[in-house]
């Protein structure tokens, strides 16, 4: 894509943010920690659960459950989007009863969050689902919001986010990309 690229977040302000961000899920679950279980959408926001178990782990000391999420047949745009190859789901604990954190890199139309919460109760029903995500940047097509959001960030629709993580991308930041 030719464009110009702005750095949103640097790799320290990424740490940063991903620490705030958990910080803000151990306030908010207060005396539940035990009953909390991160949930990565595919691709990014599986990473992104781990680095906030990490960080859980460092404040809290608790281990919290990581399960990766794949949406794959959920999806209602797949027409759209063009075909994709399905990631597997490792759920690690039963779903029920417990407080769910959905984690997404962006968020941006609600679709993608609309697929997981289908895909979730395919799991077992929690007693809550908070969405967590790193960057929010508007259009939404769905009357969806995040619990916990790292950064809003107002594009236009013909902008692109970019999270880049290092076990994917070998380098952690965040880039906003403008078309010419």
């Amino acid at each position: 894509m030719a464009g110009e690229v702005v750095e949103i977040l640097s790799a320290d302000d990424l740490r940063r943010t991903v620490t705030r961000l958990a910080s803000q899920v151990v306030e908010k679950a207060r005396d539940a920690l035990d009953t909390l279980v991160l949930l990565g959408i595919h691709t990014r926001g599986v990473p992104l659960a781990k680095l906030l178990g990490q960080q859980v782990e460092q404040l809290e000391g608790v281990s919290l459950p990581i399960g990766e999420l794949d949406i794959t047949f959920y999806r209602d745009d797949l027409d759209r989007i063009g075909p994709r190859t399905p990631r597997q789901t490792l759920i690690p604990v039963d779903l029920s009863g417990r407080i769910v954190v959905l984690v997404d890199d962006v968020i941006f139309s609600g679709r993608t969050i609309r697929s997981a919460l289908n895909a979730v109760h395919d799991y077992g029903r929690p007693s809550a689902i908070w969405l967590l995500v790193l960057i929010d940047r508007g259009h939404r097509e769905l009357p969806i919001h995040p619990d916990f959001t790292g950064k809003v960030l107002p594009t236009a629709r013909d902008e692109v986010v970019k999270v880049l993580l290092q076990g994917i991308d070998q380098r952690d930041g965040v880039e906003l990309w403008k078309p010419y």
